[in-house]
């Protein structure tokens, strides 16, 4: 063995190559992504929960408080790919470190605006900050987590930000109305930027730089992914000509269309359509979303374990992935439909479990075809799912004003049935790298 390959072997790495058992470094990288979606989400659906109080301050219109929505959508889908970029380039310790610095210090400055000018330009700064969150935490599990366990781990990552998004409003409506709606902003940036420090301290971007694995899970996961490079150059014009990608794209854009409804007017929805006060809106508000925690729980096990008896990518992917827009397209315009205050908010919970059974095997499609590219692939994807997003945000004040709440719920209901459309067309086995007849290794 060289002295150089001695630096880079990991501490432990020769003693632990023997062991019984593999250490598990990787479970602690994923648990710490887990808390990074969730403090992503918390700081993102903070300003959804106190729109009414804002919108009574200020004097702002259903439509002045939507562009505010959308300023964030629009910086979050223009900045996904500079964001995967800086991931696939730099590394996600000091990317996504860096990041998470940067909208934590937008989360708290929202506390200061003055106008609804003043607000977008904050929100819009805030947006460019978390566009690179998915992304750079993407390509971080991407040269860790093992094939057979990616389904779960994008499953538990959105699960983080869903639970972020359920359990937020209803914490901010309490600090709302002991302290006001500037108080939440402030807290939730502290937040964020305890867990950059924590991040920095304990992640690496190989799994060989890191003194906590040892030989076995070293050989474990480079076993069944090489050795990897921390940094990489994207071959941009291969990935962008490839038909597939576009297609997961596009998917996602009616997926993020969907959920950003939930994430930003459904509060308002229960609010002045339902009639609930702030600490009722609160609480409902987070039920859908605590429902969509256990969709993306279920969705990631439920496709991993179709791989591992043998379904193969293709199937274990696509299937629980249309069974779970199909779920939504058929709840969300029976939900909306309804009178009763609580056999509404079950249908939506039931909507919402069915759309977040895709978004982890989405997610895991994209280190599925991405492979050291992951960071890229899913920049490009969350770019146009969240140009759906900031359509959502946008045009829903048009739809309400014009059409009412029905009308803006049956839309979602279209774009499910398109979104499981889309996804018959994609084959998680092809990597994008490869070429289209190259498939991805489908288990271990």
């Amino acid at each position: 063995m060289t002295g150089e390959a001695s630096v880079a072997e990991p501490r432990g790495a020769a003693a632990g190559a023997g062991a019984a058992r593999p250490t598990r470094a990787r479970h602690v990288v994923l648990w710490l992504t887990v808390l990074a979606y969730l403090i992503t989400y918390m700081d993102r659906v903070v300003i959804a929960t106190a729109a009414p109080v804002i919108e009574k301050e200020y004097g702002f219109s259903p439509v002045t408080m939507g562009w505010i929505f959308a300023s964030f959508s629009i910086a979050y889908a223009l900045f996904q790919i500079p964001g995967g970029w800086l991931g696939d380039r730099f590394g996600p310790r000091r990317a996504l470190t860096g990041v998470v610095l940067w909208w934590s210090t937008f989360t708290a400055a929202t506390a200061l605006t003055w106008s609804a000018g003043s607000m977008m330009v904050c929100r819009f700064l805030f947006g460019m900050g978390e566009a690179g969150a998915f992304p750079i935490a993407t390509r971080s599990l991407s040269r860790w987590m093992l094939p057979s366990e990616r389904g779960w781990a994008q499953g538990v990552t959105h699960a983080g930000a869903r639970l972020g998004g359920a359990v937020t409003p209803v914490f901010v409506a309490l600090l709302i109305v002991q302290f006001g709606w500037r108080m939440p902003f402030m807290a939730f940036a502290l937040i964020g930027i305890g867990w950059a420090a924590l991040w920095f301290w304990y992640y690496r971007d190989t799994p060989r730089e890191h003194p906590a694995v040892n030989g076995a899970e070293l050989a474990m996961i480079e076993g069944a992914l090489g050795a990897g490079r921390a940094r990489v150059s994207v071959p941009w014009r291969h990935l962008l000509a490839n038909s597939q990608l576009w297609v997961l794209s596009a998917m996602y854009f009616c997926y993020a269309y969907c959920i950003n409804i939930f994430l930003t007017w459904f509060p308002k929805y229960l609010h002045d359509a339902r009639g609930f006060d702030i600490a009722l809106m609160g609480l409902f508000a987070s039920l859908p979303l605590m429902a969509g925690v256990v969709g993306d729980l279920m969705g990631g096990w439920a496709s991993d374990l179709l791989v591992k008896r043998g379904a193969g990518l293709k199937m274990a992917r696509r299937s629980v992935a249309v069974v779970g827009f199909l779920t939504a397209a058929a709840m969300i315009p029976l939900a909306a439909a309804m009178d009763g205050h609580v056999a509404s908010i079950l249908c939506f919970c039931i909507a919402l479990f069915g759309l977040e059974l895709t978004v982890g095997v989405s997610w895991a499609v994209t280190l599925d075809i991405g492979g050291e590219y992951a960071g890229s692939v899913s920049a490009v994807m969350n770019t146009l799912g969240n140009s759906g997003a900031a359509v959502a945000a946008a045009v829903t004040g048009y739809i309400v004003s014009m059409s009412g709440w029905f009308a803006a719920f049956a839309v979602l209901s279209v774009l499910c049935l398109i979104a499981a459309a889309l996804f018959l067309r994609i084959d998680a086995s092809r990597r994008l790298e490869d070429g289209q007849g190259a498939r991805a290794p489908e288990e271990i």
